[in-house]
């Protein structure tokens, strides 16, 4: 069984699960300065909007905080990278020509960001009410599931047959 297979494919869990994945952390260093970058380059917004915008396009998973916010918004602002105005009362953010070409120079990053935001999008009714009546069933799936991995530990067969299992189960489900 490959280590690709651990919460991978379709609807897996967005970047690593219980500490389980390479990633601890929503954004890797300096992505919070391109996604605001990137944010920006729809048009102009104040630094709630873009909290918001974060929070919304992560499924809830990433919520941005005031702290890590408007301190980035700052530094870009120092850097020549964004400027601002006081509009209708609020503090309104638009990307520079600077902005736009940081913005540029690393496409790849940018994609990335937004691509494991559509991942965490698909999560977005895990904290819905109505799954709070799937959590046991899926839980006992999980011990059984592990509880027998375990046991059949020596045996790749088997490991593979319990992976085929739940691998049906979740297509089964799909098609509902």
């Amino acid at each position: 069984m490959s280590k690709a297979f651990f919460f991978s494919g379709p609807g897996g869990f967005p970047f690593g699960a219980f500490g389980m994945g390479r990633r601890a952390r929503f954004f890797e260093s300096g992505e919070i300065r391109l996604t605001i970058l990137s944010l920006l380059s729809e048009g102009p917004k104040h630094g709630y909007q873009l909290m918001k915008e974060m929070e919304e396009r992560s499924g809830g998973m990433y919520r941005a905080s005031a702290g890590s916010v408007y301190p980035t918004l700052q530094q870009l602002e120092d850097e020549g990278l964004v400027e601002s105005a006081v509009i209708g009362g609020r503090r309104t953010y638009n990307l520079t020509a600077a902005g736009r070409k940081e913005l540029e120079d690393d496409p790849d990053t940018v994609r990335r960001i937004w691509e494991r935001a559509e991942q965490c999008e698909d999560w977005r009714g895990l904290w819905a009410p109505e799954a709070m009546y799937i959590y046991g069933p899926l839980i006992g799936l999980f011990k059984t599931g592990v509880q027998t991995v375990r046991r059949l530990s020596n045996s790749k067969d088997g490991v593979e047959r319990v992976c085929g299992i739940l691998e049906r189960a979740r297509r089964e489900l799909e098609r509902l």
